[in-house]
C-alpha cells in the first residue's frame, strides 16, 4: 500500500506528497476550466500514468530479456468531453518502438503495454487508440 497525501493550497492548486518518498507533486487545475494551467492538471497526470505505466512495464519486459529499447518514445493525448459531466473521453497514444515491425518480440510488447495495471484500471469508456510506429 501507498499512501498520498493531498493538501489544497488554494487557486484551484493541490499540493500531494508521495508517503514512501517524500516527494511532492503539484497540480493546477487547467485554463479551459477556470485555472493557470501552470503545471499538470489532475486529468493531465491520468494521461502521464497510462503513458508511463505503459513504458514501465515494457522495459520490465526487455531488461528481463536482456534487449535495449533506447529510442523508446510514447506521446498520448489527452481529448476531454464536450458534454456533461466533464471528463476525458480520448486518450491517444503513439508509440515509437525501436524495433522493426517484423521483430518476433512485437507481440509480447503490445501485450505488455496493453496489460499496464493503469491501461487495466481506467474505465471502458475511454477511447485509448494505439498507433504503433515501428522503426
Amino acid at each position: 500500500m501507498v499512501e498520498i497525501t493531498t493538501s489544497y493550497v488554494g487557486q484551484l492548486r493541490c499540493k500531494s506528497i508521495h508517503g514512501p518518498s517524500g516527494n511532492v507533486l503539484e497540480t493546477d487545475a487547467p485554463v479551459d476550466n477556470n485555472g493557470k494551467g501552470e503545471t499538470f492538471s489532475p486529468t493531465d497526470l491520468v494521461a502521464t500514468a497510462l503513458g508511463s505505466c505503459m513504458l514501465t512495464i515494457m522495459g520490465i519486459v526487455a531488461d528481463r530479456r536482456q534487449i535495449s529499447l533506447e529510442g523508446l518514445t510514447l506521446k498520448v493525448q489527452k481529448v476531454m468531453s464536450e458534454d456533461a459531466p466533464r471528463r476525458i473521453a480520448k486518450l491517444p497514444v503513439r508509440i515509437e518502438m525501436p524495433l522493426p515491425a517484423d521483430s518476433p518480440l512485437k507481440d509480447l510488447f503490445i501485450n505488455a503495454a496493453l496489460t499496464c495495471p493503469v491501461h487495466q484500471s481506467l474505465h471502458s469508456s475511454i477511447e485509448i487508440p494505439i498507433d504503433w510506429v515501428w522503426q
